[in-house]
C-alpha cells in the first residue's frame, strides 16, 4: 500500500509486511523533490526533533523521516546485531522505502549511521533519482577514538542516558544493547566500507563538528578522494556529532544552499 502524504501527522510505513514508525513535512514526492532522513545509531522520528519541519520550511522540498527496525515505535529488534546491519537496512529496506513513499527525485540525508547507510546505498545501486547525498557525521570504518566513545557511552548507559532515550524507543534495552553490541564487537573492528565510496556519482554535501566525539575527518577525507562527483564541505566549529542540533542554523544554511545549485 502506498504511503499518504500526510505532514505534521505521525503515520506508519508498511515495508516487507512491517510496519515502520513514520511522519512526512512539506510537499509530497508529487508536487516537490524529497529529502529522506536517515536517523543516527541510537535515533528515531522524534529525535530528530524540529529539524525536519526546518528543513522543509528553508528548502521548499518535502521531507521523509522513519524510524529502523529496532527503533522508536518500530519492532523492537532483538540483540545480537548483526554486524553488518547497516549494509542490510541500505541494501533491502531502503529500497522499499523509497518505492513506497512513491520517491521521484530525492536526495539521501543521513546522520551518524544513518549517513553510512546512505552513502553504502549511494555506491551500490544505481538510481536516477537520486539526484545528491547529504552525510552527516559520516562513518565509514572504525577508529580507536571512536570506539573508546561507544565504550564511554555503553558505560553510561544504565544512568540518565537510559532514562532519556527509554521515552523515544520501544525497547530501550533492545536497541542500545543491538547497536553498542555491533560496535563493540571484537570483529567490528575489520569493519569498512569504503571500497563503496567510490561508486557515488552524485554530488554530496558533507557535515561535520570540528569537535566530533565518535569521529575524524579521516572519513570526510576518504570520501573526498574516492567519490566520482563534487563532494561539498561544511566543517562547523563549536559543534559535536550532531550538527543539526549544536549549530541548527549552519546547517540548514548549508543543506539549503547545497540543494538550490543541484541540478533537479
Amino acid at each position: 500500500m502506498a504511503f499518504d502524504w500526510r505532514p505534521k501527522e505521525r503515520q506508519t510505513l508498511t515495508v516487507q509486511g512491517t510496519v515502520l514508525e513514520a511522519e512526512a513535512f512539506g510537499p509530497s514526492p508529487g508536487v516537490a523533490p524529497t529529502i529522506l532522513l536517515l536517523h543516527e545509531g541510537l535515533g528515531c522520528v522524534d529525535l530528530w526533533r524540529e529539524f525536519p519541519s526546518k528543513l522543509s520550511d528553508s528548502t521548499g522540498w518535502g521531507v521523509f523521516a522513519w524510524s529502523r527496525v529496532g527503533y522508536g515505535r518500530s519492532p523492537v529488534r532483538p540483540p545480537p546485531w548483526p554486524l553488518n546491519y547497516m549494509e542490510q537496512e541500505a541494501l533491502h529496506w531502503l529500497p522499499e522505502v523509497l518505492d513506497s513513499i512513491s520517491t521521484q527525485n530525492y536526495v539521501l540525508f543521513g546522520h551518524s549511521d544513518g549517513a553510512s547507510i546512505a552513502a553504502f546505498y549511494g555506491g551500490a545501486i544505481k538510481d536516477e533519482r537520486l539526484k545528491g547525498i547529504i552525510l552527516m557525521a559520516p562513518h565509514f570504518f572504525t577508529e580507536p577514538g571512536g570506539q573508546a566513545s561507544i565504550a564511554a557511552t555503553h558505560e553510561a548507559f544504565s544512568g540518565m542516558l537510559r532514562d532519556r532515550l527509554r521515552r523515544y524507543h520501544e525497547d530501550v534495552d533492545a536497541t542500545f544493547d543491538g547497536w553498542s553490541g555491533a560496535w563493540l564487537d571484537p570483529e567490528f573492528l575489520a569493519w569498512n566500507i569504503t571500497s563503496k565510496l567510490n561508486g557515488i556519482s552524485v554530488p554530496v554535501l558533507a557535515i561535520q563538528g570540528a569537535e566530533d566525539e565518535y569521529g575524524t575527518l579521516a572519513h570526510i577525507h576518504e570520501l573526498e578522494k574516492r567519490a566520482k562527483a563534487e563532494v561539498r564541505l561544511a566543517i562547523l566549529q563549536n559543534c559535536r556529532h550532531s550538527p543539526h542540533l549544536d549549530q541548527p542554523n549552519l546547517t540548514l544554511d548549508a543543506v539549503t544552499k547545497f540543494l538550490a545549485e543541484l541540478k533537479v
